[in-house]
């Protein structure tokens, strides 16, 4: 068993790499076998497609990311304050995975959003909730902001959106170019589309 479970460890973190790195369509189940170094009956021992290893990758990555978001956005310290947090880290990680690899990674869900969503329902769809939950995190946070007076929206939802949609551009952008400083914006754009004081939580949360 300890055997049997090691090997599903081993595809699921092979396919998680190169999903990353070559996304999903030029990527092959053999190709996973080999980076994982297990035979090809044990991956459809676990998964009966790519597209369902795929899906699992997904839950995990989106599973650990959620906790990442929790544990800012819904902490103690001032809505925009959580927020600007947010940008940091997320900029912070895109930093440390183009120092350890030589190239900026992206996000997982917005690099499979731009290849797969008009080819495979299942991803369209998964990615579509976890697109949604950010939205809902984010726009939970943006509502405290306008019950303090310290955003003018006059849709939460939307402006939500707004945000979420700016910080996926950003880091494609950065992706793109393989450069983080498009990242460094995300916080002067995030106060214009909320319609808030720019010098608002305005000390860094991050060192």
């Amino acid at each position: 068993m300890g055997r049997t479970s090691d090997a599903r460890e081993k595809i699921l973190e092979a396919a998680a790499s190169l999903l990353e790195q070559r996304g999903y369509s030029a990527l092959g189940v053999a190709e996973i076998c080999k980076t994982a170094g297990v035979p090809k009956g044990s991956f459809y021992y676990f998964f009966e497609s790519k597209e369902a290893l795929a899906l699992v990758v997904i839950d995990e990555h989106w599973a650990a990311q959620r906790s990442d978001w929790i544990r800012i956005l819904e902490s103690d310290a001032p809505p925009l304050l959580r927020l600007r947090q947010l940008f940091e880290e997320t900029e912070a990680a895109q930093r440390s995975g183009q120092n350890s690899c030589g190239t900026v990674s992206g996000c997982l869900f917005g690099n499979l959003t731009l290849e797969m969503s008009n080819h495979t329902e299942a991803l369209r769809e998964r990615l579509q909730q976890i697109f949604d939950a950010e939205v809902e995190m984010v726009e939970a946070v943006v509502a405290e902001a306008l019950a303090l007076g310290q955003v003018a929206v006059s849709d939460t939802h939307g402006a939500a959106r707004s945000v979420v949609a700016q910080l996926e551009g950003q880091v494609m952008f950065a992706k793109l170019y393989n450069n983080t400083s498009h990242l460094t914006p995300l916080w002067a754009n995030c106060l214009a589309l909320l319609g808030a004081d720019p010098t608002a939580a305005s000390t860094p949360t991050l060192v």
